[in-house]
């Protein structure tokens, strides 16, 4: 037998989309048994007391009573929550937006969108929030410790060209990033190399192969033992800035990926938010695929030349 289609879709809460889980045949007697056991990382009483609130609908967009019998082959939506979030303690900055577009600028430390233990403290909830525009579906991505500037895509019907024009490498990034000064490094200097998943938790790594990774490096200043980066990647891979400065051996300042002149804390820690990872994405610039436009967003956020406590 094949799944009922949903008739109804609910709206974005408080910038949460709606998520939805179907129903296969069991031997449930009650729609909060089966809630209870196919989605175990919320507890029953959390779900008795989510649809006690009217917080579950059915594909109709009914509430299910909190003693609603078990029926197959249907489907159900309700809103992910979390118990406790801390506040990241700092603000996304409107760059632009019009009906296709909205850029933004990130802060260092917030996620980019809903994962694990953060779902309103993330770029994308917030800015939903803030915007009040359900659609909007992040063009690029940064690392949660990265800064600066991201761009949403407004239309569904726009989206493919927008991320057509990273896909076909039409756009052109600059990054800025302090680290290590190294007097026997040859500036400007090329970094092409093959990235790869590495065994290491989180990191990637050079390996021996046909580059896919190609990164132009340039001095801004040099203050003392530290230098001031400008960073051009041509290719887009997992981590390429933090893994290219890390092979020339000059880790960006605050990475604790790649560890190798500053301490790694626990894995538990909670951030530091005086020491961020210096890396900035500091502008964007390519045609708009729509309007023919050139765009051109850049960053404010700080990027600052000076020696971690």
């Amino acid at each position: 037998m094949s799944r009922s289609k949903p008739t109804w879709i609910p709206p974005t809460r408080d910038g949460v989309g709606p998520s939805c889980v179907a129903t296969p045949a069991g031997a449930w007697a009650r729609m909060v048994d089966f809630l209870a056991e196919r989605l175990p990382a919320v507890s029953r009483d959390d779900w008795c007391t989510r649809l006690a609130r009217g917080e579950v609908f059915d594909l109709h967009g009914q509430p299910l009573a909190p003693d609603a019998p078990f029926q197959a082959h249907s489907k159900l939506w309700y809103w992910r929550q979390l118990p406790a979030e801390p506040r990241i303690p700092f603000e996304v900055e409107l760059l632009f937006r019009d009906e296709y577009l909205v850029a933004v600028d990130k802060p260092h430390f917030l996620p980019m969108t809903p994962k694990g233990r953060y779902l309103q403290e993330t770029l994308l909830v917030r800015v939903k929030r803030a915007l009040g525009i359900d659609t909007l579906v992040p063009m690029h991505r940064l690392d949660r410790e990265t800064a600066g500037v991201v761009l949403f895509t407004v239309q569904p019907a726009t989206r493919h060209a927008y991320q057509s024009v990273l896909r076909d490498r039409q756009a052109h990034k600059v990054y800025e990033a302090v680290a290590p000064w190294r007097p026997d490094l040859a500036l400007p200097v090329v970094r092409r190399s093959r990235l790869e998943e590495s065994a290491a938790f989180m990191q990637m790594h050079e390996v021996p192969g046909e580059p896919n990774a190609e990164t132009h490096i340039e001095l801004i200043a040099r203050q003392g033992e530290l230098a001031h980066y400008r960073l051009t990647p041509l290719t887009g891979q997992k981590h390429q800035l933090r893994t290219h400065l890390n092979a020339l051996g000059i880790p960006i300042v605050g990475d604790r990926i790649y560890p190798v002149l500053w301490p790694e804390p626990a894995p538990d820690a909670e951030p530091d938010y005086r020491q961020p990872l210096r890396l900035v994405a500091r502008s964007i610039r390519f045609t708009d695929p729509i309007t023919g436009a050139e765009r051109c967003f850049e960053s404010r956020r700080p990027c600052p030349l000076t020696p971690p406590d």
